[in-house]
């Protein structure tokens, strides 16, 4: 039996207590809608499931997490149920503490970083910050920080995580930010590439409206580079963040992908999820058999939003196997459950199609796991005489992203790539431009949300510290320690 709310943490809790996750919605039920498939723990399970933490000295789940969340301290408060404290400790390393656990692969980071794996199931770590945080914002006034302004000015350009982030922690510390968004909605890839099933599109808003309510303002439909330049804002702005992203998607390089049915997956992602319209050539699905090439999260995700739009069948043809697979396994789970198949080791040679020139088939080849390669992945390679044919209505083309290149005739030109168009940045976030940052998969490369927060966040420090440093910004001076 528990001790939690007791004071008395009950170091045998993890073996008298199952792990309990969210309960999550039947398959047959979820795939007819985009709601969100997860429902919050009630109290009494989050109160028993924080009380399995052990307190580790060294928590080694901190550690897995790229925030470095307080996640003992947290965990402790909501084993006792005091809630609000809970989500308020939370709040201090994460911009995003009800976004974060939706879309986080808690199994690779923090849970996956447990202490119990290999012992007994990981504290639901992700469950209980969602809880505490949704617990939060329902039951009390959410706390909006309105600090006192310190005379700078900030341009963030992107209004996604990491742009979203940098702009909070700025407004925080006294800085009247503007953030410059190209799309009519903010969230980036939150809002057009993350699908409703995994995180409900008013909880983006909810977030961006609490920046809103601290004074931060958005700047919609304006493209740094094409609308204003770079020089315009720093003439306005006493520093700039650039939290653009990555979206040049990586190619399909085969015979045959130039055939009609052959998409890229985020513009179809975008134009199922994105609660306004696109613009875009609306793409049919239903009653087709739909082949999503690649094995990352956007993959599971295409997968996941053809089923919903009524697909005949809907494939994963993935070159490596399981083990190898980028994306998170709960994803794949839960595209199993929802009637996706996989195809591992498995690679596309061509695309056929027919006279009309509409896409009918993949003609492909298995393959079998050599060398590791320089990542430590093991390199596929193809096995003679294994090609297989996969009849195919449409193609939807997963790769992977790379950095937009900045336009040749736009001053963002200056702004030093590095071999594969990732900015470069030093360890306070700063270009070879002074005065201009920048995070997230414009420097990374596609990465995970919690990278770009954590990227926003060592921005605006590094804003503050070297606006700090100018003789001629009136900005005050960082408050001593204690």
């Amino acid at each position: 039996m528990s001790t939690a709310g007791t004071g008395r943490p009950n170091r045998q809790a993890w073996r008298e207590i199952d792990r309990v996750d969210p309960a999550k919605r039947p398959a047959s039920e979820r795939v007819a809608d985009f709601h969100e498939i997860y429902s919050l723990l009630d109290e009494a399970n989050v109160r028993e499931q924080a009380s399995r933490c052990l307190q580790c000295p060294q928590p080694s789940c901190q550690e897995g997490c790229p925030l470095a969340n307080r996640i003992p301290e947290w965990l402790a408060l909501a084993a006792e149920g005091r809630f609000l404290e809970a989500a308020e400790i939370s709040r201090t390393t994460s911009n995003m503490p009800e976004i974060c656990p939706r879309v986080c692969p808690q199994e690779r980071l923090c849970e996956g970083a447990c202490v119990l794996v290999g012992h007994a199931e990981p504290i639901c770590i992700g469950a209980i910050e969602k809880f505490i945080n949704e617990y939060a914002l329902a039951h009390s006034e959410y706390p909006i920080s309105c600090a006192v302004p310190n005379g700078g000015r900030v341009a963030v350009v992107g209004a996604g995580p990491g742009g979203l982030a940098c702009a909070d922690e700025l407004s925080k510390l006294g800085y009247a930010v503007s953030v410059f968004e190209s799309q009519l909605l903010s969230g980036g890839l939150l809002m057009f590439g993350i699908p409703a099933f995994k995180l409900e599109k008013a909880v983006v808003e909810r977030r961006v409206n609490i920046l809103k309510k601290q004074g931060v303002e958005f700047k919609m439909g304006v493209t740094v580079g094409t609308d204003i330049s770079l020089a315009g804002l720093l003439s306005d702005h006493q520093a700039v963040f650039l939290g653009i992203g990555a979206l040049k998607p990586k190619a399909l390089d085969v015979p045959g992908a130039e055939l009609k049915g052959v998409y890229q997956g985020l513009p179809f992602l975008a134009q199922k999820n994105a609660p306004i319209s696109l613009g875009l050539a609306p793409l049919a699905v239903q009653g087709k058999r739909v082949v999503v090439l690649g094995g990352g999260d956007s993959a599971m995700d295409c997968l996941r939003t053809a089923v919903r739009c009524g697909a005949a069948d809907t494939v994963c043809v993935y070159r490596r196997d399981l083990a190898n697979m980028p994306g998170s396994r709960k994803e794949y789970a839960n595209a199993l459950e929802e009637g996706a198949r996989f195809m591992f080791l498995t690679n596309p040679l061509a695309l056929e199609g027919n006279a009309a020139g509409e896409v009918t088939a993949v003609r492909c080849v298995r393959m079998e796991l050599g060398e590791p390669d320089a990542s430590g992945r093991r390199k596929p390679r193809a096995v003679p005489g294994s090609e297989v044919t996969l009849p195919a209505d449409l193609i939807l083309i997963a790769y992977g992203f790379d950095p937009v290149p900045f336009p040749p005739t736009s001053d963002l030109s200056r702004i030093a790539v590095n071999e594969w168009g990732g900015t470069k940045t030093d360890g306070n976030q700063m270009t070879n431009v002074p005065g201009v940052f920048a995070g997230g998969d414009v420097v990374r490369g596609p990465s995970l949300v919690v990278h770009a927060v954590l990227d926003g966040r060592k921005a605006a420090a590094g804003i503050h510290r070297y606006l700090c440093g100018q003789a001629s910004a009136p900005i005050a001076a960082p408050a001593p320690p204690g």
